[in-house]
């Protein structure tokens, strides 16, 4: 398939496909004329991208599971970013269910309230996260 093609197929513009090449995650296996040409599994290698990029795996490390034999995933790794996931959402439900609250709270300002205190709390545990 060309360039054009996966792209149409994928729905990802010619310009990702070609950065993923610069990152070593595609590998054409020519050119017709000018275009890039692609093996029938690019396919399944973009979707296996699209996963990864969801589950949160950077590029690079979504580049260390191809091998030459095809994807390695590391089960603990998968293990790994799960319990991340995991704690990602139990702080977005408590910073949904601080906002909802905050949006309806009788207190006359929100620094008075206990539960905005703890988003408060929580968002500064994030930011700290973040920089680490």
């Amino acid at each position: 398939m060309d360039i054009g093609e996966v792209s149409r197929l994928s729905g990802l513009p010619a310009s990702t496909l070609r950065f993923y090449e610069d990152k070593k995650l595609l590998k054409p296996i020519g050119r017709k004329g000018l275009r890039r040409v692609y093996d029938a599994d690019v396919l399944q290698r973009l979707a296996l991208i699209a996963l990864g990029r969801n589950a949160g795996f950077t590029l690079n490390e979504i580049a260390a599971m191809f091998t030459p034999d095809g994807p390695r995933i590391d089960r603990s790794q998968l293990a790994s970013k799960a319990d991340q996931l995991d704690r990602t959402i139990r702080q977005l439900t408590a910073m949904r269910d601080g906002l909802r609250h905050a949006s309806q709270c009788p207190a006359p300002s929100h620094l008075e309230c206990r539960k905005f205190q703890r988003l408060l709390a929580i968002a500064l545990k994030s930011q700290r996260g973040r920089k680490s």
